[in-house]
């Protein structure tokens, strides 16, 4: 087995983990990504055999509703149901303390909301992403609307950050599914992502950042000999 192949098969493996959570009757938020993929199979086939009855799920992207009506598995939105149970999704990025980065598929806004709406989210990534502090391996994605574009970038260059506009490859501006702008701060390791994430959440052109603050509960691990679990530590 190639190695993109034996990462692909134990990403599989955690999210057959993390879909164990799910109890027949919940809420569960979905979220977007090729590792959340593997959960949405592992749902949908577990209501196709009756192992999971009565769930319904609330997406995270288009991309993901879409995929999840192929699948079968019933939708709702956050009107009908806003308190979601349990909310299973992925990470560009995790800190030892479980701070997350995410937006790598520019949809952090709908995941950061569905995962502040739930009482339990787990988070499924490779080893790969796992770091000591948040930015080692990532940069910071940032939802933008148009018309503030230009002086959000010049407010995160100021904070020390190399930014870049996201864009389609067809070359054109990438377009959130709210259809703002895209833009990612290289801020290199970040000592302080709370601190961070304040100022960020001062900026009212700034609809929403990708530094997911103290808000995974579990974190389930795709490893070199296999699939492991790193929990939020009380304090």
């Amino acid at each position: 087995m190639s190695v993109p192949d034996k990462i692909a098969q134990l990403k599989k493996e955690a999210a057959i983990k993390a879909v164990e959570y799910i109890q027949s009757g919940m809420i569960v938020g979905l979220g977007t990504g090729s590792t959340v993929q593997f959960a949405l199979e592992e749902i949908a086939r577990k209501l196709n055999t009756g192992e999971l009855e009565h769930i319904t799920g609330i997406p995270t992207s288009i991309r993901t509703r879409n995929e999840s009506t192929r699948l079968g598995i019933p939708l709702t939105t956050l009107d009908e149901h806003p308190e979601i149970d349990l909310t299973i999704d992925g990470a560009d990025e995790v800190d030892a303390n479980l701070n997350l980065i995410k937006g790598g598929g520019g949809a952090h806004l709908h995941e950061k909301i569905i995962a502040q709406a739930s009482k339990t989210f787990i988070v499924i990534v490779d080893e790969g992403k796992i770091s000591y502090k948040l930015g080692e391996k990532f940069y910071v994605p940032l939802e933008v609307i148009p018309a503030a574009l230009k002086t959000e970038r010049l407010y995160i260059e100021r904070l020390g950050a190399k930014v870049t506009q996201r864009m389609n490859k067809n070359g054109k501006p990438f377009r959130s599914d709210e259809n703002n702008y895209i833009i990612d701060g290289h801020f290199g390791p970040i000592d302080n992502p709370a601190e961070l994430a304040i100022k960020l959440n001062s900026r009212a052109g700034i609809v929403e950042h990708g530094l997911f603050i103290d808000m995974a509960n579990r974190v389930v691990v795709a490893g070199k000999e296999g699939v492991y679990f790193k929990v939020k530590s009380k304090k």
